[in-house]
């Protein structure tokens, strides 16, 4: 329906006790399964969600959710980490990012909770329920309302038996859901009536006035307890833009509802992405998210590959007049991921068919063991310039658990690619050894902006890969090497990544950079 919006609010309000909840009420216990990196390396845990929510509710009618708690259950190797800091007890705050979705509009809010200190067990999992401050949600249109469990962050404060905080004194675990994204299903469905008057559907809420344009747009913190946050604009074409879509503000009262999508001002929101903070930054820093697909050829699939962090040191250009009488601009920069100190993507989960029948998940991780470069050359011909640029990376890609039609199969701690994903490679000379490389391909226009990829402005880029056979997989003597090489390995699997708009970390433009001076663009993947 055209200008279908979903009006989101956050407010950070205390939640209504059970006795306040409407007649008629959808009550969820949804346990899902998550992977988290712990300090000791990626581990499956189960996320378990409950809250209870009205069955139906009316176009611009508030909907608080109730009762609502967030348990982890993390593996015993938490405990091994934990134990070994000499910890007695552990409290956890949680940040569950959950997505909101209506017809063809997403948005995103975050569930934060908090639970009172606990046992650290003497084996065994480690289970954290916390509880705290849930959005409130309004939409402007009719149609069904879902609630799907996105990224999950937890902070621990492990302390002593002397009640002391131990060294370190904080642990930051970072959960993925376990599942692909198109295998996921909403944890809760909540059917939005026409309005008022409509049979079994209660009277909407007078609409609230639109809240004036912000002046001052910021990124959104952790915490906005006290204030309404709006968000920076900004677009993966680094046009500056705000972009379309659902709109979230933080308030801590029943605020009014947004202003429609295309009124001046309205703050969009920010999904949610793993941290990417520049240490040390230079005037020629810049981060930027990147994701996309990647097809596995043997198995006739694809597999997405998270939003990850890349920190890139950007070279000094270089004017470079050609013999043929052609004049180039050559820029050639450095990178690294970043994900939780390590040069890797956060973990991902894969499913196939595993020899056209057997459905099989993996667990991956893509861990850079040499350089990323990106060399950017453009042509400059006046009026239309063209513009290649070569991203080479030194990647090898970890298998850290599988799944064959529900059974795990052990492949132990260090399953891996033998070498690094391989892909043609132009200039074999100047660029020797096996290494991945992805183009993109732009073109600025003068007076127009600029279309395709750019480094400072993203875009797609696109190669062709080799997957290598695979060394080290197996566990208890059983060797897995030459199973999970006839099932994956193998030459023309084709990438797609698309990278968003750069930070520039010490000269921050408005729009692409949030207030602690991250990336403020997070791609989604395209195939």
């Amino acid at each position: 329906m055209r200008g279908a919006t979903i009006a989101a609010f956050v407010a950070l309000a205390p939640l209504l006790p059970a006795a306040a909840v409407a007649v008629g009420t959808l009550k969820v216990d949804a346990a899902l399964p998550y992977v988290c990196t712990l300090p000791s390396g990626p581990q499956p845990a189960t996320v378990r969600i409950t809250a209870a929510f009205p069955e139906r509710v009316a176009r611009g009618e508030e909907m608080r959710p109730a009762d609502v708690t967030t348990t982890v259950e993390l593996p015993a190797a938490a405990v091994a980490d934990l134990t070994a800091l000499k910890a007695a007890t552990v409290r956890a705050e949680s940040r569950l990012a959950v997505g909101v979705a209506q017809n063809e509009q997403r948005a995103e809010a975050t569930w934060s909770g908090t639970a009172q200190p606990v046992d650290v067990p003497a084996d065994g999992p480690l289970v954290l329920t916390t509880t705290g401050d849930v959005p409130t949600l309004t939409t402007d249109t009719a149609g069904d309302l879902t609630l799907s469990a996105e990224g999950l962050a937890l902070d621990l404060a492990p302390s002593t038996a002397e009640a002391t905080p131990t060294v370190p004194a904080s642990l930051s675990v970072s959960c993925v859901p376990g599942q692909a994204p198109e295998s996921r299903t909403p944890f809760a469905t909540i059917p939005v009536g026409a309005g008022t008057g409509e049979p079994g559907t209660p009277p909407a809420s007078p609409p609230a006035p639109s809240p004036p344009p912000s002046s001052a747009p910021s990124s959104l913190p952790s915490s906005s307890a006290g204030r309404t946050v709006p968000v920076r604009p900004g677009t993966a074409d680094g046009r500056g833009r705000a972009p379309k879509g659902p709109r979230i503000g933080r308030q801590v009262d029943k605020g009014p509802k947004a202003a429609d999508e295309n009124t001046p001002g309205t703050p969009a929101a920010r999904p949610s992405a793993p941290p990417c903070v520049t240490k040390n930054p230079t005037s020629h820093s810049l981060s930027a998210y990147i994701t996309g697909y990647s097809n596995v050829r043997k198995l006739n699939g694809a597999n997405v590959i998270p939003v990850s962090c890349v920190l890139i040191e950007q070279g000094d250009p270089v004017f470079d007049p050609r013999p043929d009488g052609s004049f180039h601009l050559l820029t050639p920069s450095t990178g690294n991921l970043s994900y939780q100190g390590r040069k890797q993507t956060p973990p991902f989960k894969a499913t196939f068919l595993t020899f056209g029948f057997a459905p099989a998940t993996a667990t991956m991780i893509l861990e850079q063991t040499g350089p990323l470069t990106v060399d950017s050359d453009v042509l400059l011909a006046f009026p239309d310039n063209l513009s290649d640029t070569y991203v080479r990376a030194r990647l090898v890609l970890r298998v850290l658990d599988v799944r064959i039609n529900g059974t795990r199969l052990d492949v132990g701690p260090s399953c891996r690619t033998e070498k690094s994903l391989t892909s043609p490679e132009p200039d074999p000379a100047k660029y020797p050894g096996d290494h991945l490389v992805l183009l993109g391909k732009g073109q600025l226009i003068n007076g127009t902006d600029a279309t395709g990829y750019l480094l400072t402005g993203g875009g797609p880029l696109t190669g062709e890969v080799t997957i290598p056979a695979f060394k080290g997989c197996g566990a208890g003597g059983e060797n897995l090497d030459r199973l999970l090489t006839a099932s994956i390995s193998g030459p023309g699997n084709y990438i797609k990544q698309i990278q968003g708009q750069t930070c520039a970390v010490e000269v921050p433009t408005e729009g692409q950079c949030t207030e602690d001076l991250q990336p403020y663009v997070v791609p989604k993947p395209e195939r």
